[in-house]
């Protein structure tokens, strides 16, 4: 259907008949500069039978103001209105990139890769998926950093996950300033958001303990989620022998599992690639926040059309005036 955006612009439309109607005329203030008795001799009778305008330029213009005043009127096609797939989920990855994540004990395609490097591979799929879902991401490590707020725009989540790299924000861990920059950051009620900490070491860094930061999630409604990342074996060759060590000793699970209990959440255990994908195979089932159902209805301008046949319409009266010719033609 058609609407108009500004329908008092058909105010407008008798404007020319009330100038034409109340104003004086333009010739009728100026002074004869000579009066003749008479002016056959200067051809003022023959010029005024000449210059009368030919009906169809006066249709013209009057066509041409109608056209302009329906293009202020801005027209607009609404087309079929249709429901934004909003699910009402607001999601926060905090990602860890403190130096030991470097260490390789994930398995992809059949080579050892960090651990950033799986997470990357099981985290951007996520975000693909979440269609509906606002998503953040918060890049820790000695600090931590908002790299983006709430939004829809995955795309970005994604290009800037791919883009982390191990040791951006410093080598060591502040898993609690990363819990607070989220609830600093929390857009209105952050009973509407989750958080989902991925981590393979201990707090070290930062100004907030991290269960005092889970206290204030606690608090205000924020859900945790944390992510214990690391394998509990690795074979690490030396000169002589190999040796099975554990690279994942650094480890506080402890604290992560007091983090999701305080606020509610859950902790999970990725010691290889399938397992991170089954734990956000479990997280893309969070129960979604309900919120009010977001219907879409697009809008198209009209208005480019009328503004072109009246500026059309002019271009023919305008040249009909300069080119004299042309007058006399018609």
């Amino acid at each position: 259907m058609i609407q108009l955006a500004w329908p008092w612009a058909f105010l407008l439309l008798p404007l020319p008949y009330l100038i034409y109607r109340f104003a004086p005329p333009a010739l009728a203030a100026e002074d004869a500069a000579l009066w003749v008795p008479q002016l056959e001799h200067f051809g003022v009778a023959h010029h005024q039978q000449g210059s009368r305008r030919p009906r169809w330029a006066l249709i013209l213009a009057l066509l041409c103001w109608v056209l302009l005043v329906v293009a202020c009127s801005r027209p607009q096609w609404l087309g079929e209105p249709f429901e934004m797939p909003i699910s009402g989920r607001d999601l926060i990855m905090a990602v860890d990139l403190s130096g030991s994540m470097q260490i390789e004990d994930f398995a992809l395609h059949g080579r050892q890769v960090d651990r950033l490097t799986a997470l990357k591979s099981v985290a951007e799929p996520f975000v693909e998926q979440r269609v509906g879902d606002r998503l953040g991401l918060i890049l820790f490590g000695e600090q931590a950093y908002l790299q983006v707020p709430l939004s829809f725009d995955r795309a970005t989540v994604k290009q800037l996950l791919s883009e982390a790299a191990i040791g951006l924000a410093g080598d060591r861990t502040a898993i609690g300033d990363a819990i607070g920059l989220a609830l600093k950051r929390a857009e209105g009620d952050a009973r509407r958001q989750v958080l989902i900490l991925l981590t393979d070491g201990a707090n070290t860094a930062g100004a907030l303990p991290p269960l005092k930061a889970a206290e204030l999630a606690a608090r205000k409604g924020l859900k945790i989620y944390t992510i214990g990342i690391g394998a509990e074996q690795m074979e690490v060759s030396s000169f002589l022998f190999s040796r099975t060590v554990n690279p994942s000793s650094d480890l506080d699970e402890k604290s992560l599992k007091a983090i999701a209990e305080t606020t509610g959440g859950r902790y999970f255990r990725a010691r290889d690639r399938a397992e991170l994908e089954k734990i956000y195979a479990l997280l893309d089932q969070l129960e979604p926040v309900e919120r009010e159902q977001d219907v879409f209805r697009p809008v198209t301008d009209l208005f480019p059309w009328p503004l072109a046949a009246a500026l059309l319409g002019t271009l023919v009266l305008v040249l009909r005036e300069l080119f004299p010719g042309l007058r006399r033609k018609t």
